[in-house]
């Protein structure tokens, strides 16, 4: 017996976060005729990229979280459920509360996911005996507890052998966390360690150059391609996979008075267990072409932000770049004509690494690894004027512009 889906829906979007609200309004600024569905479980919309700065006593985590309900743009229709399952060869989305939502257009920004369950004690320990980590909401506050309670001892910032999102964040922290530390003295008696399970601080050689500075000037040591597979909160211990030419080659177990975690992240499951995975990968990204962001096999699917096989930065402003990108292929697609193609997505990303109190160097790079500078100056200089672009300027674009479609 055929099922017939419960509703049908032109443009369906799933995930209400930064590309979701963003990709919506922009669709809706161009054709206000367009019957658009964003999917998002979730009441409440939080601006994540400040999660470093209350990790470091320089944000109130409050002023990061807003209602869901508030941004939802003006003629979308916002459904509070979650995607559960895909059958794209039939154009459904299957929800979690068992809805069959049909669809014209599909257009997939899930954001990424924290697999906190491939580290082995990371769920119980973190929250207590130093393990912190800015990746949440309840948890970037104990992030602040630790810093700033920190008198000596051992300081691990971890990072995961996955892309994450913010793949500065790890090292922020730090940086904030040292030159904190500097300040109140507590920096010589400090055995501070950048362990992560990448081979270089940085992809971008020009950035990569400018923070080895920053690491040699707060006497930061980097034990490269560490991998965090275990923390044990009570005995203070966190154990990680050692490798070399991409096998692992042995077990290192380290003492900490302070554990900065950052997990591994991956696709959502409900992406990876789907056909609009990438085959065979692993982490389950949607598999998209990385100029045009549609689909390599559903010609009426796009994808955008953090949960596509894009070899970006998974970064709020590659979203931003992303999104025009998207909203013209589809007014193309709609209009029955060719996608447009042009500008195609290059690849930008951006990251502002905050490596201090007042000290920010803004990094933004393309696919190539190219400098893409907004700005007419070296940016591979930390600048005060970086510090309040990211501090007071982003958080006010997000919430007042990016989000309505129109920055």
């Amino acid at each position: 017996m055929h099922v017939h889906p419960a509703s049908h829906h032109q443009v369906l979007i799933i995930g209400g976060g930064n590309a979701g609200l963003s990709v919506a309004a922009q669709l809706l600024l161009a054709d206000r005729r367009l019957h658009v569905t964003i999917l998002e479980p979730s009441a409440k919309h939080y601006y994540q990229p400040a999660w470093t700065l209350v990790g470091g006593g320089a944000y109130d985590i409050r002023d990061t979280e807003r209602n869901e309900a508030d941004f939802i743009p003006q003629g979308a229709t916002w459904l509070q459920d979650a995607a559960a399952s895909f059958e794209p060869d039939v154009n459904v989305v299957v929800t979690a509360s068992g809805q069959r939502l049909g669809y014209d257009y599909l257009i997939v920004a899930p954001g990424i996911q924290l697999d906190w369950h491939k580290i082995k004690g990371a769920k119980e320990a973190l929250g207590k005996n130093g393990v912190c980590s800015n990746y949440g909401y309840e948890l970037a506050p104990y992030t602040w507890e630790c810093v700033k309670n920190f008198q000596g001892g051992t300081a691990l910032f971890s990072a995961p052998n996955t892309p994450v999102k913010c793949g500065g964040a790890p090292q922020k922290i730090m940086y904030l966390a040292s030159d904190n530390w500097r300040k109140r003295g507590v920096l010589r008696k400090a055995d501070v360690r950048f362990t992560t399970g990448g081979g270089v601080l940085f992809g971008v050689k020009v950035f990569a150059d400018a923070l080895q500075k920053v690491v040699n000037r707060y006497g930061i040591k980097t034990d490269f391609l560490h991998n965090l597979k275990e923390i044990r909160g009570e005995q203070r211990e966190a154990v990680y996979d050692v490798y070399k030419d991409g096998q692992v080659v042995g077990e290192v177990t380290k003492h900490f008075d302070l554990l900065h975690v950052v997990p591994p992240m991956s696709a959502p499951d409900f992406i990876k267990n789907s056909p609009l995975a990438v085959p065979g990968n692993p982490l389950g990204w949607v598999d998209v072409d990385k100029h045009t962001l549609r689909h390599v096999r559903y010609a009426n699917i796009f994808g955008l932000g953090d949960a596509t096989s894009t070899p970006n930065a998974k970064t709020g402003a590659a979203v931003r770049k992303q999104v025009p990108v998207v909203v013209k292929n589809l007014l193309s697609l709609l209009r029955g004509q060719q996608l447009a193609g042009n500008p195609p997505y290059n690849g930008y990303g951006s990251c502002p690494l905050v490596t201090g109190y007042g000290k920010l160097i803004l990094a933004e790079f393309d696919y190539d690894n190219n400098p893409t500078p907004s700005f007419p100056i070296d940016q591979a200089q930390e600048r005060f004027s970086m510090w309040l672009l990211k501090r007071y300027a982003l958080p006010w674009l997000y919430w007042n512009k990016i989000l309505a479609g129109k920055a």
